[in-house]
């Protein structure tokens, strides 16, 4: 039996499941590249950390906005029209990006950055919505089923993710900015028009027209998860976006195929922990409210013990240490990520996925503005400081979540 017809022989759910997570692979990837494109290649031109931060502003606002409707529009007019939506909405941005270089001005790159971020989180609210639909229901063991699909969903987007980081600095290197856009540009074409071929017309799609008041949630344990996810993003983007990548460019003189392949093995190994996370947790016992809390304590301890050490003398330190908070943020994020689609109704679950990675984007766009103004103005150590604090905080909020068993 051949590769094709084993893939036939698979059940629809699977299929569509698999054509999902392609989707958002391709995306992830051109995401992780254009970030690291636009970091290294505006810094090479001489804008500051919080210029550059602020090039991401518009990115993060809008995918606030986005995933504050986008789960309405999912519930309204199915997952795979938001899904593709987002695709068509990147290559709109892309597309902005390949304009002579003198037109590439601060307030043109905000706004090719905010049409991208509004298209990662449409993109990204369609995929993890679909598992709950797809997942298969009469499974003996569905909550594991979902942990599963859910972590690996989540972990191999970040691989691709951190492969895009590696990406964007090997392509800046090689052929320059506008070469590593148009590259990109034509690989999202092909990736639209199969999802537009194969991808199920009436996936998450409500029966009964939901009313736009029902993006708020009604549930306490998604509006308390909620909250610790934004405090959660919040500390790892305070010194992953800006702080990290110019801290080692400027004081310890990496090039920018260095920084790329450090980015690029953060988060793929980040992403592969957050495929084995269910091994992992099931290792511990203990409800839900503990073992999320339990989770983000450990990984406050670091942040707050790199802020205490000297940063400058060797590149060695902070990295090693950093590569550790990723391992644990990993767990956290990958049981956050189960949790959201567990708590999420069943009919509708778009919309409260939707307000939950609303609170998400909510994060990233606090920790990536701290990350420009706190490095640029007190340096990493600060940066790392008031990560800690804000996983600390993540904590204590968790410790709202019903208890219910693992």
């Amino acid at each position: 039996m051949t590769a094709i017809e084993r893939l036939r022989a698979l059940p629809f759910e699977i299929r569509q499941y698999l054509l999902v997570t392609g989707n958002y692979w391709a995306f992830t990837l051109t995401d992780g590249a254009l970030r690291m494109l636009v970091v290294l290649h505006f810094h090479q031109l001489g804008y500051s950390p919080l210029e550059i931060a602020l090039l991401f502003l518009f990115y993060e606002a809008f995918g606030v906005v986005t995933n504050f409707v986008g789960g309405w529009l999912g519930a309204r007019l199915g997952l795979n029209r938001t899904m593709n939506l987002g695709l068509g909405l990147q290559l709109i941005a892309l597309g902005m990006l390949l304009v002579p270089a003198t037109a590439l001005t601060v307030p043109w790159v905000m706004a090719a950055q905010a049409i991208s971020g509004i298209a990662k989180d449409l993109n990204k609210m369609s995929a993890k919505s679909a598992v709950k639909v797809l997942v298969p229901s009469n499974s003996a063991n569905t909550q594991g089923a979902l942990y599963r699909w859910v972590a690996i969903l989540t972990g191999s987007k970040n691989a691709l993710k951190g492969a895009g980081f590696f990406l964007g600095g090997l392509l800046l290197t090689l052929v320059g900015f506008q070469g590593a856009i148009l590259a990109m540009w034509l690989m999202l074409v092909v990736v639209l028009g199969l999802s537009l071929w194969r991808l199920r017309a009436d996936l998450g799609r409500q029966k009964a027209k939901p009313k736009f008041r029902e993006v708020f949630s009604m549930s306490r344990a998604v509006n308390v998860l909620a909250a610790a996810r934004l405090c959660l993003f919040a500390s790892r983007d305070i010194w992953f976006v800006v702080a990290l990548p110019v801290f080692l460019y400027d004081q310890h003189g990496w090039n920018f195929w260095s920084v790329g392949i450090l980015m690029a093995v953060w988060v793929i190994g980040y992403g592969g922990i957050q495929t084995q996370a269910p091994r992992i947790t099931r290792l511990l016992h203990g409800d839900t409210r503990t073992i999320t809390a339990g989770w983000a304590l450990a990984l406050a301890l670091l942040p707050a013990v790199l802020a205490l050490t000297p940063l400058d003398a060797t590149a060695l330190w902070p990295v090693t240490g950093l590569l550790a908070f990723g391992a644990i943020f990993a767990i956290n994020s990958s049981w956050h990520s189960y949790l959201i689609v567990r708590f999420a109704r069943a009919e509708g679950v778009s919309m409260d996925v939707g307000f939950y990675y609303m609170a998400n984007a909510m994060g990233r766009l606090i920790g990536t503005v701290l990350s420009g103004w706190v490095y640029q103005e007190y340096g990493l150590a600060a940066c790392l400081g008031v990560s800690a604090a804000l996983v600390l905080a993540s904590a204590l909020l968790a410790l709202g979540l019903p208890r219910q068993a693992q």
